[in-house]
């Protein structure tokens, strides 16, 4: 959260409720430009990545893993005029649904029994345009999702709840 006075108004307002969540999607990109593998079932690996998906590093960078909120996506598919858009195209690696990933930026959340840093925005790339089609990066552009890194690792499961960690 941001270096506010812990009794402002503003830092009251962001520290209030937020959630609980839902997992709803695991998705996994083997390489760069490969299909995407959807398991129901993953394992985060502290300060690496998750196993399998091709982000998983060797430092504790803050780009381990991505996650997006489904209301997102629902909100991208009505840009595109679409009923709806596959997770896999995005490429996010976890879909969550039942929160604001928006009000988790700088904070800590549980999936399962597994701790993430939310450590910035995901912002689209230019797959999106091969993905989605013509206007797929402007309709990403501010619902791309968030970043994290692994604190704690663990397997998660579709379906595990998602809460902020105080």
């Amino acid at each position: 959260m941001a270096a506010f006075h812990p009794q402002s108004s503003i830092a009251q307002l962001l520290s209030g409720p937020i959630g609980p969540g839902s997992l709803t999607w695991i998705g996994l990109r083997p390489s760069r430009k490969a299909e995407m593998i959807a398991p129901s079932t993953a394992l985060l690996v502290a300060e690496k990545g998750i196993e399998g998906d091709r982000y998983r590093t060797q430092r504790n960078g803050p780009r381990q893993v991505t996650l997006i909120a489904a209301e997102d996506i629902a909100a991208i598919a009505s840009f595109m005029k679409r009923d709806q858009v596959r997770p896999e195209l995005l490429r996010r690696n976890l879909v969550t649904r039942g929160l604001n990933l928006n009000a988790l930026k700088g904070e800590k959340i549980r999936i399962g029994i597994a701790v993430l840093e939310i450590t910035g925005e995901c912002a689209p790339c230019s797959q999106m345009e091969t993905n989605l089609g013509p206007g797929g990066y402007n309709a990403v552009r501010g619902r791309g999702g968030l970043t994290a890194r692994i604190a704690t690792g663990g397997k998660i499961r579709i379906g595990d709840l998602i809460e902020r960690v105080s």
